[in-house]
């Protein structure tokens, strides 16, 4: 007995000093993923689920008005996904419906009353089949061609209304089990004033804002892709800035704790840039793309002719490369640190990535070190 009552105190010693060690969030804070596929990145024994509240599968694409799956393999990837619950218990997974390259057909699949209800009973045979715990819609955009869509005016009242009927159709399923409803909103006021979220907004849970994208290669300069604040350096007409999309939000009417602050897990980059500010906000004349943060952390930070700068005034970091005028905009640890306190400070709901498997794991860590409930109150 004496030895058994040993081998047992050792034990909750060793299940106390785990539970001291892990991440602890606020019942209100969420820490949302974007997952585009099966990752293998997600540590030994999945601790990085851990981190993570809430997974959003990117993305069901729209056919005949109908919600379906994307790819042939969705079907045993969200099986695998699933059991990150194994790991991981009070893990949701969302299906995210839409994206950039399947909005499309959002406009005429909710045109009228009979065929978002043919959409709303899709979305719901869908999640049942994956046994997913809600719908997340990623209409780019209500209202705007976004990726070269159909849109009409009507866009704006419909997208309340598919809503709502998603809404009254999830609450439905279950009186015990409350199934999520939420949206990916444009950091723009452009998004806003074509949809009606002020209304909306009650059928939601929270609301996911892409505060990222500010600026990129389709543009003929530099910028900061998701920083914080207006920089000083920016000096067109129009700025933007996290901080000025969640204004905006608010402002609309829009309750803090539903609005959800979305990180790039990747970087934007230009060549043939104006060397002055070492590129920032430079005119750029040659090529242009995209970068994952962990190549940017392997190869580019401090590497290979970059160097490293800070916009303290935008609380974000960005990269130079003199011999070929090569400008990189980045997240990372410290720029996380400072927008992970303007969601506490201003009672947000959360942090939402795109996506997952653009870490190795030092944003993720930079989430969930500086979202903790011990650094905000209950």
């Amino acid at each position: 007995m004496k030895y058994f009552l040993i081998s047992l105190l050792i034990s909750l010693s060793l299940i106390n000093k785990e539970k001291a060690n892990s991440p602890s969030f606020n019942k209100d804070q969420k820490v949302i993923a974007y997952v585009n596929g099966w990752e293998e990145n997600w540590g030994k024994n999945y601790e990085k689920a851990k981190q993570i509240t809430h997974i959003n599968f990117a993305f069901a694409n729209i056919k005949d008005g109908q919600v379906v799956e994307g790819k042939e393999t969705d079907t045993e990837t969200l099986k695998r996904l699933n059991t990150l619950k194994l790991v991981n218990p009070s893990l949701k997974i969302l299906i995210s419906v839409g994206g950039w390259g399947w909005s499309g057909n959002f406009s005429d699949a909710v045109l009228t009353e009979n065929t978002r209800v043919l959409f709303a009973n899709s979305a719901l045979a869908f999640m049942q089949k994956h046994k997913l715990d809600g719908i997340d819609l990623d209409w780019e955009y209500p209202g705007q061609i976004g990726n070269g869509n159909v849109f009409r005016p009507e866009d704006k009242e419909n997208f309340t209304a598919i809503l709502k009927l998603l809404r009254e159709k999830l609450d439905s399923l279950s009186s015990d089990n409350h199934y999520l409803l939420t949206i990916a909103s444009a950091a723009s006021q452009n998004y806003l004033d074509h949809t009606n979220l002020k209304e909306a907004h009650s059928y939601l849970d929270f609301i996911n804002i892409m505060s990222y994208d500010f600026h990129g290669g389709w543009e003929q300069k530099t910028g900061h892709n998701a920083n914080l604040i207006v920089s000083k350096y920016d000096l067109n007409e129009t700025v933007i800035s996290a901080e000025l999309a969640v204004k905006q939000h608010l402002n609309v009417g829009i309750p803090a704790h539903k609005l959800v602050l979305g990180i790039p897990f990747y970087g934007r980059w230009w060549q043939g840039v104006n060397v002055k500010n070492n590129g920032l906000y430079q005119p750029a004349i040659g090529a242009s793309g995209s970068y994952n943060y962990n190549f940017i952390e392997d190869s580019l930070v401090n590497k290979n002719g970059f160097k490293h700068y800070w916009d303290d005034s935008a609380k974000v970091p960005y990269l130079w490369r003199k011999k070929d005028a090569q400008f990189v905009s980045y997240e990372n640890a410290e720029s996380i640190k400072h927008k992970a306190a303007f969601v506490i400070n201003n009672q947000l709901g959360g942090i939402m990535f795109w996506q997952f498997n653009g870490d190795n794991g030092t944003l993720l860590n930079a989430i969930t070190n500086n979202l903790t409930s011990n650094s905000t109150k209950e």
